[in-house]
């Protein structure tokens, strides 16, 4: 009795596969038609070979440096370089420099390191 219920439930059950139609025309964008057409045939207009001329500036390679010249009279020199006495340093007391507001730097710097009178709490 089975087989007979699968055999009738095949021939009654409908197709519910919904077909659709493919059809061969299909509908043409008019916009990107002409819009694909114009990018096709669009030519760019050739330019000038000395279009770049005042745009662009002209390079000049820098001149390569020469090598130092060692003098002509080196023993010379050398001669008179040995004979300067050389100078150690200035035996003369340097200059107090003077602040905008008319004390020296000395000053500054003593009246910087000062101590503030303490301040007396109020009860």
């Amino acid at each position: 009795m089975a087989s007979v219920l699968r055999l009738g439930a095949r021939r009654v059950a409908p197709s519910f596969s919904r077909s659709f139609s493919v059809s061969a025309v299909s509908k043409k964008d008019l916009v990107q038609d002409l819009y694909l057409n114009q990018l096709r045939n669009y030519k760019p207009a050739p330019q000038a070979k000395d279009a770049h001329v005042g745009v662009v500036r002209n390079y000049n390679a820098p001149t390569p440096p020469q090598a130092p010249a060692l003098p002509s009279d080196l023993h010379g020199e050398l001669a008179k370089f040995d004979a300067q006495e050389p100078v150690i340093g200035s035996s003369s007391k340097p200059v107090a420099a003077t602040v905008d507001g008319g004390e020296s730097a000395e000053e500054y710097l003593a009246f910087l390191e000062k101590d503030y009178p303490k301040v007396d709490a109020h009860h």
